[in-house]
């Protein structure tokens, strides 16, 4: 499927013609590793969808923000389900991970790319930049900002993956904005946080029971603020707000997804990508429907493909997303 070329696409359900036998995987074909800088024009259509891409499924938190305040514009979503997840893996490896997705969606002509994932952005956004200067990629930072201004305690914590806590983009942030306001950063990890939200976030498991605990361990702390620095995290939001309203704690939880959908507005308009009502017109007779409100089909594309990932995006998207699945 030429999703650069084609219209909206109709709502099937079809996995790729790169599954095994048995159905159970499907790797990219993307898997150079660009060495030199792309300065080929890129397709600047308003009509052309918008890339995102993450380690696994925790950016559908941002496709979720995006679809709402954007809702006329296509999107393609890419998913590394082979190497999810990306926290724990070192640097060099990371990035060579990112230019593999981003290459594959800029060969799908996507006019703006988001790197939905903190990790990738930590190590590989300044990357993907000088290799794509024609393309705009928008990369994430957690939202540290905005919540130590907020705080009343002088005391914000960021939950987030090893590499997103190490990397550059998070430590800048907090030599410039939190040390010239004595904010005090708690960072903290839990391996078992991802692959929480990517079994369907039990609430009776070891890793919820832990999570309980540390609020009241951040409580304890003088926190009052607490950012959600992977976008995995967002899908227990309300988790945490159930959690804080229960254990009556003074905290709020702060996340980025809000932040990265104005900015991916703000260059459309700049760019004057923004997808036009007509695209909205075709894709509602696309998908034969009439609702103004009804969005585009979700292109989505897993280099692993198994059952259970259904069952999972359907649990984190809700019934009535429509996917695509994208197929060559």
């Amino acid at each position: 499927m030429d999703i650069a070329a084609s219209n909206t696409p109709n709502i099937i359900k079809v996995r790729s013609d790169g599954l095994n036998s048995n159905g159970s995987e499907c790797i990219s074909n993307a898997t150079i590793i660009k060495t030199g800088i792309n300065t080929t024009v890129h397709n600047r259509s308003r009509n052309a969808p918008i890339g995102l891409f993450d380690s696994g499924l925790g950016g559908l938190s941002v496709y979720l923000h995006l679809a709402k305040q954007l809702p006329t514009e296509r999107y393609v979503y890419y998913a590394d389900t082979l190497n999810v997840p990306y926290g724990n893996r070192d640097s060099a490896d990371i990035e060579a991970l990112t230019l593999t997705a981003v290459e594959w969606l800029y060969q799908q002509g996507c006019k703006l790319i988001v790197i939905a994932c903190n990790s990738a952005s930590a190590y590989a956004l300044e990357t993907a930049r000088r290799y794509y200067p024609q393309l705009p990629i928008v990369g994430l930072v957690p939202a540290l900002k905005p919540a130590v201004l907020a705080s009343k305690s002088g005391r914000v914590a960021v939950l987030a993956t090893k590499a997103t806590l190490n990397g550059t983009l998070l430590n800048d942030v907090i030599n410039n904005v939190a040390k010239p306001n004595h904010t005090i950063v708690t960072k903290y990890f839990d391996p078992q946080l991802v692959p929480w939200v990517e079994a369907g976030m039990p609430e009776d498991s070891e890793t919820a029971l832990n999570l309980r605990q540390q609020l009241q361990v951040f409580a304890n702390d003088g926190i009052d603020q607490l950012v959600l620095g992977c976008t995995h995290y967002p899908f227990f939001k309300a988790f945490l707000l159930d959690e804080i309203a229960q254990q009556q704690l003074s905290m709020q939880v702060v996340d980025s997804g809000q932040a990265i959908a104005e900015r991916v507005k703000q260059l459309l308009v700049i760019n004057q990508l923004s997808a036009s009502t007509e695209s909205k017109s075709n894709a509602l007779d696309a998908i034969g429907g009439s609702d103004i409100n009804l969005r585009s089909p979700l292109v989505f594309y897993a280099t692993k493909y198994d059952d259970k990932l259904d069952v999972l995006i359907t649990r984190l998207l809700g019934s009535e997303v429509v996917l695509q699945y994208y197929a060559k």
